[in-house]
């Protein structure tokens, strides 16, 4: 099953996790420090709260299309590249506290998207804290970056 991503960088964490809690009336399926992710079965989406900065306005960080496979991203490089888009792989990837492949893409309004699988989990054993200070996605921009954006060498 695919499904669309959305990632939004909130500036009070466990306030947007509640709020989205609420809203979805659903938990999150992931919870790591910095970081939260709801696998939302209808509507199916993926939506991805990374922690910005204190009093920062909510903003929308990128966007996504979540596939079942590595076979899936490969088809959506090729296809992307034969509509003259430029694109970015990145072959098993650490990001948001999962191993990843994944192809970038920029919209004409610079808005960054990915078309991902998850391999595999990051850090299980973060799940449920939310130390920022064991956090590599708080505020940082390292995880998920863009072409203009650098990523560290050690994201999420």
């Amino acid at each position: 099953m695919s499904r669309v991503q959305l990632a939004l960088r909130v500036a009070n964490l466990d306030a947007a996790v509640d709020f989205y809690s609420r809203l979805f009336a659903a938990e999150p399926a992931k919870r790591r420090p910095g970081y939260a992710n709801f696998a939302i079965a209808e509507p199916p989406l993926k939506l991805v709260l990374l922690e910005g900065e204190a009093g920062e306005a909510t903003r929308m960080d990128h966007l996504g299309v979540e596939v079942p496979s590595t076979d899936e991203v490969t088809a959506a490089m090729t296809r992307l590249a034969d509509a003259g888009l430029t694109t970015r792989a990145e072959e098993n990837t650490t990001c948001c506290y999962a191993v990843q492949d994944k192809v970038w893409v920029t919209g004409p309004g610079g808005e960054p998207w990915e078309v991902y699988t998850v391999k595999a989990d990051a850090r299980p054993d973060l799940e449920g804290r939310t130390d920022l200070a064991l956090s590599a996605v708080a505020g940082d921009r390292i995880c998920c970056a863009t072409d203009a954006e650098p990523r560290a060498a050690a994201c999420c």
